[in-house]
């Protein structure tokens, strides 16, 4: 019989893609046989971690047996007995009576004069604004404690908002956002205005806050236990820079 070519089975066609096949499939097998890994198993380092089968071994139950020992024997009495009689004279002592009698004489004292002694109460010279009884009272503010302590937080508030030199934030060139200068000062016995004193992020602002602060009116001294103190105040003040 004649064996026939088919005249569409070209080959010639696929013969590059049979070679790169072939490049892909020789590539993989060196890639796997050069990855793979043979790990040698050591038998004797295992000896060690063999498992003995546990060995039962039967307790016998043993019963504790307390041995009591007899107390010990009295001491044995004395043959003979003697008897000292007691030849020591003892002195009875003689109570007297404290009770008076109609007949004797009462003698009395006469008190003339009785010193009465004063404790000196201890004089508190400055008082935190947070604890004081009565808070200074700014010039122009009525009403209640209460009422009085926020109007001159109110009143003080209003001063610094008023004289304080906003601008000065900007002229200084400092970076954009809240800033914050904050005074200690002290509203003395007197209602004046003394020991001003500011943390800030310049030295201009600190100064321009110490001179607005000093600018505030005499007020009405606070009280403690009825008596004129110093109080001192801590004030924050804000500035927006843009």
């Amino acid at each position: 019989m004649e064996i026939k070519k088919n005249e569409k089975a070209q080959l010639d066609n696929f013969s590059k893609i049979f070679v790169q096949l072939g490049l892909v499939l020789s590539l993989l097998i060196v890639y796997l046989s050069l990855e793979y890994k043979v790990y040698e198993r050591d038998v004797d380092a295992l000896e060690g971690y063999i498992q003995q089968d546990e060995l039962e071994e039967d307790i016998p139950i043993t019963e504790r047996l307390e041995i009591l020992t007899p107390p010990p024997p009295p001491p044995p009495a004395p043959e003979r007995i003697e008897i000292v009689e007691n030849q020591t004279e003892i002195e009875e002592t003689v109570l007297e009576s404290t009770e008076t009698d109609q007949s004797e004489a009462v003698e009395v004292v006469e008190i003339t004069q009785i010193d009465e002694v004063v404790e000196e109460e201890d004089i508190v010279e400055e008082v935190p604004f947070a604890v004081i009884e009565e808070a200074p009272i700014f010039p122009g503010c009525k009403g209640s404690k209460a009422e009085l302590k926020q109007c001159l937080q109110d009143k003080i508030k209003q001063h610094v908002d008023k004289k304080f030199n906003t601008g000065l934030a900007q002229e200084l060139g400092l970076e954009p956002g809240k800033k914050k200068v904050y005074v200690l000062f002290k509203i003395n016995n007197k209602g004046d205005i003394t020991d001003v004193q500011a943390r800030g992020p310049h030295a201009r602002l600190e100064k321009e806050a110490i001179s607005v602060v000093n600018s505030l009116p005499k007020m009405i001294p606070a009280k403690q236990r009825g008596r004129a103190v110093a109080v001192k105040y801590t004030l924050p003040i804000t500035l927006e820079v843009r």
